[in-house]
């Protein structure tokens, strides 16, 4: 038996697959308070162009004001993640684990750990050399090279309870203009990327969808029963 469900919920606005894994979220929230059981669930998407600032972000971090956002049909959201500003859009693969990380004995750093190595190992598969970034959440190319570091993922988590919602975006053929609209995650110093841009060509997104989910099932697998 899987450890979760998955599903690939295609292109969708922001607000609507905020509202899918909120409820995922809730119900597996008070399942666990009441000792029942829950499924947990990996939602894959691709959002259509918004802006999402995290709970501790900073508004000055928008470069642009908000009614040249409207007027290149790109909206502004203020969400309960952590982390500050970042890009969701078509040809990124924006995903949500809500899980309950007790079920692995996961603490919540371990776990944001856990998803920058799927990623990493993901992006070997492509033979892109990736890493982390000491201070910075998330998954970086060249990190250590002054004027060189770029992201290629961004990660935000919100938890309660040990149980998890948001999760990453994985630039695979992201339209990069649109980060010259923001500070990414409050980075003025650092770059952004693609797999696309990195390899100099696009990718198959099924295929991508489908090796990120096979990782998942790697690392997060059913709990062993004694």
């Amino acid at each position: 038996m899987d450890s979760f469900i998955f599903r690939d919920m295609g292109r969708m606005a922001y607000t609507e697959a905020l509202q899918i894994q909120t409820t995922y979220f809730e119900n597996l929230i008070e399942k666990k308070i009441n000792g029942q059981a829950y499924p947990n669930h990996l939602l894959f998407c691709e959002h259509e162009p918004v802006l999402t600032l995290g709970k501790s972000g900073k508004e000055t971090n928008l470069l642009v004001p908000e009614n040249l956002l409207e007027q290149r049909g790109i909206t502004l959201y203020h969400t309960n993640r952590g982390g500050d500003i970042t890009y969701h859009g078509p040809g990124q693969i924006t995903g949500y684990p809500v899980f309950d990380l007790d079920q692995w004995q996961m603490g919540l750093k371990k776990y944001i750990y856990t998803l920058e190595d799927i990623i990493i190992r993901f992006l070997s598969l492509y033979q892109v050399t990736a890493d982390r970034l000491k201070g910075a959440t998330g998954v970086w190319i060249d990190p250590l090279l002054p004027g060189k570091a770029r992201k290629i993922c961004a990660i935000g988590v919100k938890s309660s309870r040990y149980v998890t919602m948001h999760g990453f975006a994985l630039n695979i053929n992201t339209e990069l203009d649109y980060y010259s609209l923001i500070n990414p995650c409050g980075f003025t110093d650092k770059g952004v990327t693609s797999l696309a841009k990195e390899l100099g060509t696009p990718l198959d997104m099924e295929t991508a969808k489908s090796q990120l989910h096979t990782l998942f099932c790697e690392y997060f697998p059913p709990r062993k029963h004694v």
